[in-house]
């Protein structure tokens, strides 16, 4: 058994990003415990991962299984509302995770964040992760933030479905002038950040980002012409094209993207200034895993609500 300075807690270590962290940190030979709220979902660890409940209604449970642990690596949040998966209550879990992490004596805090959050952004998704790391600052843990902006990678949702619509549609609908910037960064390279941030002493805010920064635009066309689609390129209102993916939600059934979402895109939120942190060139990745991408859809909803 690993001494106490190896045990590594880890918010759901079967969903994307948490399986590349925990397969970084088993590699490593440290001995890793998820709280998830997905218990029984099919995963590639065995017994290598131990498996504890994320309830939030019983802080008690969450403090137990927190105890003995160095490090906790959170990624929990919500995408959009949904039910009950609220941005407000997304950020009230995340106190109560924090203050069970700080009561269960927890020696540091790795948490994914995005970039540019704000406490005075009118967009839920960025005021409520601000909330969140402001509740990681003051509870007086030992942390480090990261702020990744789009995280690819074979099981990512924005550029898979981007090719699976790319592959089907005859038409792509741009929203406003596509002038606007993105900055994906490697699944695999914000693993790695996570896994050495848990190593280090102090307190670290850190844009996760790739090496690469592209037009909207040009980004989906690149990924089209990668999977060999020829769709015809058009600009649209903003609003004309959500409405159009909310007609098409019931189709595959998810939520494609939100409002939200694509002001938080067309306003360069998911862009960094700082310099890259990620090493993998997204062009590199996506010549070698075109055959991949977009064969099928990847639905938030069908991942996280059913």
């Amino acid at each position: 058994m690993n001494d106490r300075r190896d045990f590594q807690v880890v918010t759901g270590a079967f969903s994307y990003t948490g399986k590349y962290l925990t397969r970084r940190l088993l590699n490593a030979s440290k001995r890793v415990r998820t709280i998830t709220g997905h218990p029984d979902r099919a995963h590639e660890f065995g017994d290598q991962v131990e498996i504890a409940p994320l309830n939030f209604h019983d802080p008690a449970e969450l403090i137990r299984s927190l105890r003995g642990a160095s490090v906790l690596y959170n990624s929990y949040w919500v995408r959009f509302n949904h039910g009950a998966a609220t941005f407000a209550t997304a950020v009230e879990n995340s106190r109560i995770l924090i203050q069970a992490a700080r009561e269960a004596g927890v020696r540091r805090i790795v948490h994914l964040s995005i970039a540019n959050p704000s406490l005075d952004s009118h967009l839920p998704y960025y005021s409520g992760k601000a909330q969140v790391e402001k509740a990681i600052v003051d509870s007086g843990l030992s942390y480090a933030i990261l702020r990744p902006t789009v995280i690819f990678g074979p099981e990512d949702i924005l550029i898979n479905n981007i090719a699976w619509f790319a592959r089907r549609f005859p038409v792509f609908a741009i929203p406003g002038s596509g002038a606007y910037s993105i900055q994906p960064i490697f699944v695999e390279d914000v693993a790695e950040l996570a896994e050495n941030a848990g190593g280090e002493g102090g307190n670290l805010v850190i844009d996760a980002v790739g090496p690469e920064v592209f037009e909207f635009e040009d980004l989906t066309r690149k990924i089209a012409a990668a999977v060999g689609a020829r769709p015809k390129f058009v600009h649209v209102n903003p609003g004309v094209a959500h409405r159009t993916l909310q007609l098409l939600g019931p189709i595959v059934g998810d939520v494609i993207l939100t409002r939200e979402e694509i002001e938080g895109l067309m306003a360069d939120l998911l862009v960094s200034k700082d310099r890259a942190s990620g090493r993998t060139q997204f062009t590199d990745w996506l010549a070698n895993n075109a055959a991949i991408l977009g064969n099928t859809y990847t639905s938030e909803l069908k991942k996280h609500y059913r």
